[in-house]
């Protein structure tokens, strides 16, 4: 018994709490990360252009572990564009001739800005998952099931896309890496959101939230 004359709780009891608060809500745990990985990527830059170095690095050095965070890959704020070929980016500020590994260190400067901390295909699965989260919070009831055949339609262009580049056949641009880093992120939402919803209904205590 505690000072209260309460019995401690097993900590089987406490699991399942925990199980059923989970079960509750996350929905909004999963949205609320979205956003905050999204949000802090978008600090970054904004961190820099404010001069605010320490910081801002320490943003681009965790988002490194994650992303390739290649310069002329990535979207671009508080300059003259949003978007730059990696020639553009040479002409303002890049040193010519790095590698891939000496380009991604490049952060940005005043003229073209400093670039988010994650890539724009990054941006784009992120950033649509959140926005695929929060629609799904308000039209989960009437969202009809997601066939096989149609997620893998939704998810091919990303595939298609990434292979190709990577391989060497082509050059993506940062329209196919939005849209089709986008497709991925919403049909992974669509999919996945409705079994996890599904598989957690039968815990005690797992209404929505």
């Amino acid at each position: 018994m505690d000072h209260r004359g309460r019995r401690p709780r097993s900590s089987e009891e406490q699991g399942r709490r925990a199980v059923a608060w989970f079960a509750r809500h996350w929905l909004a745990l999963f949205n609320l990360a979205a956003a905050a990985y999204v949000g802090l990527a978008l600090a970054a830059p904004l961190l820099a252009h404010l001069h605010l170095e320490i910081p801002a690095r320490v943003l681009y050095a965790l988002y490194a572990l994650f992303c390739h965070q290649l310069p002329d890959h990535s979207y671009f704020l508080f300059g003259e564009q949003t978007v730059y070929s990696l020639s553009e980016l040479e002409a303002r500020g890049l040193v010519p001739g790095l590698d891939l590994f000496q380009r991604r260190a490049f952060v940005g400067n005043p003229q073209v800005g400093y670039k988010v901390a994650l890539c724009q295909r990054d941006v784009a699965i992120y950033g649509a998952f959140l926005l695929a989260g929060l629609l799904y919070a308000r039209l989960r009831p009437r969202i009809p099931h997601l066939p096989l055949g149609l997620y893998l339609l939704l998810v091919f262009p990303m595939a298609l896309d990434g292979l190709t580049q990577l391989i060497g056949l082509r050059e993506s641009t940062w329209l196919l890496r939005t849209v089709t880093g986008a497709l991925f992120a919403l049909g992974s939402v669509w999919l996945a959101y409705p079994f996890l919803e599904r598989a957690l209904e039968g815990f005690p205590g797992s209404e929505a939230s």
